[in-house]
């Protein structure tokens, strides 16, 4: 059997292939992940593959003399060796050469070597790590048309659903060349055009849409998901669940963006739900509301903004059930009232409007954490979306009830094989290896990096931190150099624009309230003197070209005024200059009062900060910078613990439901 065989649907893997669960103990969790930190040691590094380029140098030499007529009548064959004899070095050597040339003649972009050796890493089921600007999308048509002539439906999964549309329509010409047909996956499509889409040879897909169009098959499925079953199935019922499914199983996925989908997501559970009756809930949450803002902080409660939760003191069960007692029914069970305090000290005090999340047109709409975008069809589950909205003063919906639910975690492992490409996952590699599986290999970049790294500045007040980046930004647009400015939140980012349109300095600001106009401003801020306020997203996926004679001033710079929970999102914001041998810049300017020092060291940072000052002393930055990136690795391990935990959640919830019957 081929070694395509085993990677798509047939008689060997049944109508809907997928992985399954990989159940590991403590134990092997563990040494796996040693072993992902000794394998990132070792193998980190892209290996030579000079034998497989000069595989493809010869055969692209050849076609280099063809027309197009000439090269096309070759994929037919190529197809059906792919097919019999599976992903043969010299087969896929001849698939990436015939690839790059036409990538050259239609789209005017000829893939460098770099761009091949991540094509070759993927194709392989491995992540690779290529800087920003390396050119990763036109690299991910070189493992999906391989695979697609092979047989192996591919989904290549990105962040959002412009890229989708646009990367798909962007790469179109070489897909249409060999034959292969590319479908998207965007929100609000019916489930005819979903399934339309799926039975292409590529399927682009934003990770959430892919995922819960998997937990809908799950619920036609149920328990019994056996391929032999679905075969005989299909083979005597007129309408057998498998020509209702909308995936052809989990064959093969190439990630963009892998750290963000595989690590960031990971602590957040996709949950597909029906929308309960609220009439009842609805006066319980405002009284919970009403309630929780007559607790005092630090006496009824307390807040762990760590671990993103409060405790009750024992003086606060007995305030909330005085406060309480009023209104009988549910507020009568201490269990239940104590939950319900909770949610509604969390709704109060652990999310913030701008921050967590929007309030737009009279509904509560979330902000994803790492990416700065709005999320409008999620929401909290137990009760606590329906809490903000309460405090928030907005109609409140009916609770979720949980059909199906599964972690990013547990649905990419299911795949029969992972691929990925990112330009930041080296510092995961170690939990990339224990939780997927999957190796992490660094692609050099195609021309010396010549990104300049400015000095670290912390200040010990966040006002004496935004005075100082106001002043660097005049100075740079004075300079006519382009700034862009990394925030982590949407007021963050409203804040600093204030103080800019104060200062008389012209600006543009992207954040969740702009997210619509996302590419076109990122696509400009390479341009001569601009300043762009953005939040996480950055623009991730669209490139920042430096306008004519920005060069000569030294690129673009780009400025952090927070550090942000991983430092692989500093290194994100920092890709987003100096791409392709680009001259650029960066630098960070925090303060001993932002949110990551603040939940670390508790308020005990700005305090040692002003035992300096009563010195007589200036700060010194590099207390400053040791005291930031303590903290900074301090919420990098407690994310880690969460997601571990989310992890081992996901699979007792699995056991219980399949213990009860019910599917996912």
């Amino acid at each position: 059997m081929s070694d395509t065989a085993v990677l798509r649907p047939g008689i060997a893997l049944g109508p809907y292939p997928q992985r399954e669960d990989l159940r590991d103990s403590w134990l092997d969790r563990a040494a796996a992940s040693l072993g992902g930190f000794i394998r990132q040691r070792a193998y980190g590094r892209s290996p030579g593959h000079r034998a497989f380029l000069a595989l493809v140098n010869a055969e692209g030499q050849r076609l280099s003399e063809l027309a197009d007529p000439a090269i096309r009548d070759r994929v037919p064959e190529l197809r059906r060796r792919l097919y019999s004899e599976g992903l043969q070095e010299a087969l896929v050597a001849r698939t990436f050469a015939i690839v790059r040339e036409i990538a050259g003649r239609r789209l005017g972009m000829r893939p460098f070597d770099v761009q091949l050796l991540g094509g070759r890493v993927m194709l392989e089921g491995k992540i690779a790590e290529m800087e920003t600007g390396e050119g990763k999308t036109l690299a991910a048509t070189l493992p999906a048309c391989a695979a697609a002539l092979a047989g192996i439906p591919v989904h290549i999964v990105t962040v959002n659903d412009f890229l989708v549309m646009r990367d798909a329509a962007w790469m179109n010409p070489i897909y249409k060349f060999f034959g292969l047909s590319v479908g998207t996956i965007t929100e609000g499509m019916t489930p005819e055009a979903r399934r339309s889409a799926y039975a292409c040879d590529i399927t682009y897909g934003t990770n959430k849409q892919v995922v819960f169009d998997y937990l809908k098959d799950r619920l036609m499925l149920g328990r019994d998901a056996r391929p032999m079953h679905l075969q005989m199935e299909g083979l005597h019922a007129e309408h057998g669940r498998a020509r209702r499914l909308l995936l052809r199983g989990l064959c093969f996925v190439i990630v963009d963006e892998a750290d963000s989908v595989l690590i960031d997501e990971a602590r957040t559970p996709l949950i597909i739900s029906n929308v309960g009756d609220s009439s009842q809930e609805e006066r319980v949450y405002t009284e919970a509301v009403a309630i929780a803002r007559q607790l005092t902080t630090g006496v009824d409660f307390s807040i762990r903004p760590r671990e993103h939760d409060v405790e009750l003191s024992e003086r606060g069960r007995h305030r909330a059930t005085e406060l309480a007692e009023p209104y009988g029914g549910v507020w009568m069970g201490p269990r239940r009232r104590e939950e319900l305090m909770r949610r509604a000290l969390s709704a109060l005090y652990l999310f913030q409007r701008d921050k967590q999340y929007l309030v737009r047109g009279g509904k509560v709409q979330i902000v994803d954490e790492y990416t700065g975008r709005v999320m409008p069809d999620r929401s909290w589950e137990r009760g606590l979306h329906q809490m903000i909205e309460a405090k928030e003063g907005c109609a409140i919906t009916g609770q979720q009830e949980t059909l199906a639910r599964i972690s990013y975690q547990r649905f990419f492992r299911r795949y029969l094989r992972v691929a990925g490409m990112t330009g930041t996952a080296r510092e995961v590699a170690r939990e990339l290896w224990a939780v997927y599986r999957l190796p992490v290999v660094s692609i050099p970049t195609n021309r010396p990096v010549r990104r300049r790294r400015l000095p670290d500045e912390v200040y010990i007040t966040a006002e004496e931190k935004w005075a100082a980046i106001v002043e660097t930004l005049r100075r740079f647009q004075a300079e006519g150099r382009p700034v862009l400015v990394g925030t982590r939140s949407v007021s963050a980012s409203e804040h600093l624009s204030e103080l800019l349109s104060a200062g008389g300095l012209a600006h543009q600001v992207l954040n969740a309230r702009q997210d619509q106009e996302e590419a076109e401003v990122i696509g400009r801020a390479g341009e001569r003197g601009r300043i762009t306020v953005a939040t996480n997203m950055a623009g991730r996926g669209t490139d920042i070209r430096l306008a004519p004679g920005v060069a000569e001033l030294g690129g673009l710079h780009v400025l952090a005024t927070e550090r942000h929970d991983a430092r692989r999102i500093d290194r994100q914001l920092f890709g987003r200059g100096g791409r392709q041998g680009d001259p650029g810049s960066f630098q960070v300017i925090v303060s001993l009062e932002d949110e990551i020092v603040h939940e670390y060291f508790k308020g005990h940072a700005v305090r040692l900060g002003r035992l300096f000052l009563r010195g007589g002393r200036p700060f010194p930055h590099w207390l400053g910078r040791l005291l930031v990136g303590i903290a900074q690795r301090g919420a990098e391990r407690h994310h880690g613990r969460a997601r571990r935990e989310l992890l081992r959640i996901d699979e007792q919830l699995s056991d219980l439901l399949a213990f009860t019957g019910r599917g996912e």
